[in-house]
């Protein structure tokens, strides 16, 4: 399966539009599922819902093969701690889908690691998504707790802070 998720904010049409296109365009094997918010964009190709409550998000991306995201970091985050191969399509200021281009640096720095793809543009998403569904599994699964280095440096820190 592949799980769209526009995040819990704001719609993002851009990106369902593209993905619902994709759809109805390749007529794909994989079962494709959008959690959609508040777009004013109804999917056509595919089964959506508006909002997911956090238990429901988290059996989605378990279940999912590939995930399509914003580049927010807490769908980001959880596919990460699965191990989920992404499609990060980062929300754009210029198209006031967001405030500036934080998502699109974020994408960009992601997109250095093994199982993130990204689709800055429509007409990148076809080969991001074929990119993530090819790989077998995304990266190595992150751990949801910070690092016991980082944990340790913070607290020499705070303990020794003058």
């Amino acid at each position: 399966m592949i799980f769209v998720t526009v995040g819990s904010q704001m719609p993002f049409d851009r990106m369902v539009s593209a993905i619902d296109l994709w759809a109805e365009r390749t007529k794909p094997d994989a079962d494709i599922f959008a959690q959609i918010g508040d777009s004013q964009y109804r999917p056509r190709a595919m089964r959506y819902t508006k909002a997911l409550t956090p238990a429901e998000f988290s059996q989605t991306v378990a279940q999912a093969d590939v995930i399509v995201a914003h580049a927010g970091m807490g769908s980001v985050l959880t596919g990460m701690e699965l191990g989920k191969p992404l499609v990060l399509m980062p929300r754009r200021g210029d198209l006031q889908e967001t405030r500036n281009d934080h998502q699109i640096a974020t994408a960009h720095w992601l997109a250095q690691r093994p199982g993130i793809f990204v689709a800055e543009q429509d007409e990148d998403l076809p080969a991001a998504l074929a990119a993530a569904q090819a790989a077998s599994k995304g990266s190595a699964a992150i751990s949801p707790y910070a690092s016991p280095d980082l944990l340790a440096a913070v607290r020499q820190f705070i303990l020794h802070a003058p």
